[in-house]
């Protein structure tokens, strides 16, 4: 699933190609990428058409278009949900769930889905964002976010510190890839009790977090296989300077121990047994 990085940099692609357009009509070519929005594909269609995209804006993993109409296309990319710009006259893949031409010719705007778990609905703005995702957390760019409060909280909790990391109601964006490098960096086991990390872990590890998300954006994101790319179709090349995610059997780059995989929550976890023990 893409995370923050990944979503970020598409956000960019969409806002330098779609703000300021017009949408002069709407096609949803499969109902499921749509089933959040209630009211069904014509209402869907009806308030999107005519609406000019004013800004692309992003909280955590979540991607949503402010409208002039006061409304937000809210976009969440699932498993392999991509956000194309691409020429008017380009082939319609097997994958294209909804597709949005814009009044000045040249280039339209596909969500393409191979696994349709992505979705995208119109809604109403509700604390700085959409109504759906008022209940997500701040991210650690958005200028509401408050490391002192955060870390109070993720020291109340006597969870696993890496659950706490998936949890988007905590911190937003971060997935399985960047919380195993995030506790890499600060060397920390994933089932550290939270409540038993000082203050200045907790400020150590968020700061590994946006450093990460740094660096990643200015790869282009993690691509493992061709479900994540950025708006023009290119992988993103992040993978290269990862230290844990996805290098089980291999030496740590810190100490050379062999890095471990295990079973994690229906996921997975890579961590170095020898930088990163547990307790």
């Amino acid at each position: 699933m893409p995370e923050l990085p990944e979503v970020e940099v598409i956000r960019r692609g969409v806002q330098r190609w779609a703000a300021q357009q017009r949408i002069s009509e709407v096609e949803v070519t499969h109902p499921r990428a749509i089933r959040r929005h209630l009211p069904g594909a014509e209402d869907f269609r009806a308030r999107l058409r005519n609406a000019v995209i004013t800004s692309v804006n992003r909280r955590g993993k979540y991607l949503w278009l402010a409208l002039d109409t006061g409304e937000a296309l809210l976009c969440h990319l699932g498993m392999s949900g991509q956000l194309l710009i691409t020429d008017d006259d380009a082939p319609v893949g097997k994958h294209l769930r909804v597709r949005f031409e814009f009044e000045e010719p040249g280039h339209e705007l596909r969500f393409v889905d191979q696994r349709t778990f992505g979705e995208m609905l119109v809604d109403n703005p509700a604390n700085g964002g959409p109504r759906h995702i008022e209940h997500i957390a701040f991210d650690v760019y958005n200028s509401e976010f408050d490391i002192a409060s955060t870390t109070a909280r993720i020291r109340k909790s006597n969870r696993g510190i890496k659950r706490i990391l998936l949890d988007q109601t905590v911190i937003s964006g971060i997935g399985n890839i960047y919380a195993d490098e995030a506790l890499w960096r600060a060397q920390l086991h994933g089932e550290h009790p939270a409540n038993q990390l000082a203050t200045g872990q907790v400020h150590d590890l968020i700061s590994h977090v946006r450093a990460l998300f740094d660096e990643a954006i200015t790869a282009g994101g993690t691509s493992f296989d061709a479900l994540y790319v950025n708006t023009n179709g290119e992988s993103g090349y992040f993978s290269r300077g990862l230290s844990a995610y996805g290098r089980a059997g291999q030496p740590c780059r810190r100490c050379h121990a062999t890095i471990v995989l295990e079973r994690f929550m229906n996921r997975s976890s890579h961590y170095c047994p020898s930088c990163q023990p547990k307790r």
